[in-house]
């Protein structure tokens, strides 16, 4: 079946990865990444696939009610896989009105355009939204999240995501919209901008910089690798039941110490250093505010129904994005130095 996708923020960590899988994968889809480029989209996070002809790039806003509407309409869309969000917990601490503009508004919008151009015609379309395991909240040393856990944010981000999971689930209940939502757990992998725990502690590493950890480093995340993610939102597309949502998790629990510690030992292997040396760079600093102590994931529904489990252990996938970053330097220079949105202008002349 030919279809039209437009993929929300398909520049940016994870959306790059799930533009290169449909592009690559599905030849016969036509692919329109709709992405506003801010600090986190990044056109070279794509370069590899921007000349396929299944391929097309519109940089445009998802606030923009105009806009969105424009590339509905020139680009068919049948289906939209929604990722564009802000992202970033500290981020929304210092500006909480950007998350609610970004995550809540724009996902309005987004599927309010989508009902106008649809107009009740709902046959083989389709909105995928995105979310986090956030949303659920925080879980002691035990429990898990499950797809009926009761929603309590604590963040401006993870309430800005909960308001938009509301909103997707208001339009299927009220216009009847087909939607479909997943919640993943912490995403780690290749061209992750290093403002997160793991491209960050990568960076530093390479130049000598303190690792910022958090209180005593004891916050548990469940790590999904990113191309994993990819493959899970690529099932839950096409086998994903209508109303639904699907947790997504990595079965990778670790706490953030113990983290830093095995990255820190890999990167000392890797580079050639003596044992030891990178753990020296830990440094503990003040708490974040309403920092969540723990979250973990139960992916049982989406491998029994939809059959999807991860493709990599954490040791694994770890390894696998070192080698990532120790390859790609000068697209490490590029994303901390800013210099990334020059590929933009010397595309597009603006």
């Amino acid at each position: 079946m030919n279809k039209h996708i437009l993929i929300t923020g398909g520049a940016g960590f994870i959306g790059s990865h799930v533009v290169r899988r449909f592009v690559t994968n599905y030849p016969d889809y036509q692919i329109v990444n709709f992405d506003t480029l801010t600090y986190a989209g990044n056109l070279e996070n794509i370069k590899d696939i921007e000349k396929s002809s299944n391929y097309t790039f519109v940089k445009g806003d998802i606030c923009d009610a105009a806009a969105v509407e424009k590339v509905l309409h020139d680009f068919q869309i049948d289906t939209i896989i929604h990722l564009a969000a802000e992202s970033h917990v500290d981020r929304s601490i210092t500006d909480p009105l950007a998350f609610v503009r970004t995550n809540v508004l724009g996902t309005a919008t987004l599927l309010n355009e989508a009902k106008k151009y649809w107009n009740g015609n709902y046959d083989g379309k389709l909105f995928y939204h995105v979310s986090t395991d956030e949303v659920y909240g925080s879980l002691g040393e035990t429990g898990f999240f499950y797809e009926d856990t009761s929603y309590d944010p604590r963040s401006p981000y993870s309430a800005s995501k909960a308001g938009s999971d509301h909103l997707v689930m208001a339009f299927y209940h009220t216009y009847h919209m087909p939607v479909v939502i997943s919640n993943c757990s912490n995403n780690y992998g290749p061209n992750h901008f290093p403002e997160k725990l793991i491209p960050l502690s990568i960076n530093n590493i390479l130049n000598k910089k303190a690792l910022p950890i958090y209180g005593k480093g004891e916050n548990v995340r469940d790590w999904l690798y990113v191309i994993d993610h990819a493959s899970a939102i690529d099932v839950i597309l096409h086998k994903g039941k209508i109303g639904d949502t699907y947790n997504v998790g990595g079965h990778n629990e670790w706490t953030n110490i113990d983290l830093i510690k095995l990255l820190c030992k890999l990167m000392d292997e890797k580079l050639g250093n003596a044992a030891g040396i990178s753990e020296q760079l830990i440094s503990f600093v003040k708490d974040r505010a309403g920092h969540d102590l723990r979250y973990a994931i139960d992916a049982t529904k989406l491998k029994d129904e939809l059959g999807w489990v991860p493709s990599v252990t954490f040791e694994e996938g770890l390894s696998k994005t070192i080698d990532w970053y120790l390859e790609n330097k000068d697209w490490l220079e590029q994303v901390t130095s800013g210099n990334y949105v020059n590929y933009y202008k010397s595309l597009y002349g603006a």
